[in-house]
């Protein structure tokens, strides 16, 4: 009987685990219409990018393609971040906006509580770190980039 090793099962759930997010977000943000300028349509278009590029690795399984799923996953960190300070800062300006009054640690706290969710641009995040994950030490990856080419390797010349 013969069974996977386990690096091999833990890869194949962070796949799986990286689709259902990205396809349950992709959901999310299609129901509430988030479409409203280019800052919206980011995490829609790649979400989508990403699903092809999964949809690439599953077929062909390549270096190239798992290089791809890492640059994807770097723009959903990015785009992530970015969403974040959108958020906070957009529901920071309607909270001044609608109670002059607040300052302070009680006008960060409004931020937060605010009525766009601050801290849902962090699903991107959580997603390119699961990609991240699935792709250290890919078996794909061994070979594309000899340890001894690595500037301070050891054994480099």
């Amino acid at each position: 009987m013969s069974s996977k090793p386990t690096s091999e099962v833990l890869r194949q759930a962070l796949l799986l685990i990286l689709l259902f997010g990205i396809i349950g977000t992709q959901l999310e943000l299609l129901l509430l219409t988030h479409t409203d300028g280019v800052w919206q349509l980011a995490p829609l278009l790649l979400n989508g990018i990403a699903l092809g590029v999964l949809a690439w690795y599953g077929a062909a399984k390549s270096v190239a393609s798992v290089r791809s799923l890492q640059g994807v996953m770097a723009l959903h960190f990015v785009s992530g971040t970015i969403g974040l300070g959108q958020h906070f800062y957009g529901n920071l300006g309607y909270a001044r906006d609608s109670n002059p009054s607040l300052s302070g640690i009680d006008l960060y706290a409004e931020a937060l509580r605010g009525s766009t969710p601050t801290l849902a641009p962090g699903t991107m995040i959580l997603l390119a770190l699961v990609g991240f994950a699935f792709a250290f030490r890919h078996p794909r990856l061994r070979g594309a980039v000899r340890e001894d080419e690595l500037p301070f390797h050891r054994n480099a010349p």
